[in-house]
């Protein structure tokens, strides 16, 4: 009989939607501020690598035409339009924080990286207790995000130098949103 190897860690970094079409400028959906956070979550992901915590890259991805999009934004998709459709250049993770060897992904249509989506199932696999969650933006699926799992009853970590939103007024009014709820939110220097 073969020997199965136990992989447990109680603690998980959850880099949400940091791919090209919200990072960078000349893109459409582009969230002011997310390209200034690449350099903070690479070494947040530098340190979680070094101390054992699963790394999980939460991407958005549509089908063409974004039949699988929020109704809210297939308007988007008219005319040719779109914004990660899964196989086109703005689907992929921005450079300097690409998946690594034993880096999970996790593929979603919405806000938060729990509906629909086999993130829960990952984290109970791995035996995960605590949640870092980084990435932009703030106000949809950060929070979102950060939500849920402390529904779920994950410690819960906002990594506030990690993430980002249109302006910092709206990144202000989430984080104290989400303090409110008893969601951490901490610079990653005082994680590191």
């Amino acid at each position: 009989m073969p020997i199965i190897k136990e992989v447990m860690t109680a603690k998980a970094i959850l880099v949400i939607d940091m791919q090209r079409d919200f990072v960078l400028p000349s893109s459409a959906c582009c969230v002011a501020g997310a390209q200034a956070t690449v350099p903070a979550i690479s070494r947040m992901l530098d340190y979680a690598r070094a101390h054992g915590w699963a790394v999980i890259h939460i991407v958005r991805r549509h089908r063409p035409g974004g039949v699988d999009a929020e109704s809210f934004r297939r308007h988007l998709f008219a005319d040719g339009g779109q914004f990660c459709v899964e196989g086109s250049e703005g689907v992929r993770i921005v450079s300097g924080l690409e998946p690594r060897p034993g880096d999970y992904v996790v593929a979603k249509t919405r806000f938060d990286a729990f509906f629909r989506t086999d993130l829960e199932v990952l984290l109970r696999g791995l035996g995960t207790e605590e949640v870092y969650i980084c990435g932009t933006q703030y106000p949809n699926c950060v929070r979102s995000t950060a939500v849920g799992a402390m529904e779920r009853d994950y410690v819960v970590t906002v990594l506030t130098d990690c993430c980002s939103a249109a302006t910092s007024a709206v990144a202000e009014a989430n984080i104290a949103d989400m303090l409110a709820m008893g969601i951490r939110c901490r610079p990653s220097g005082e994680i590191m």
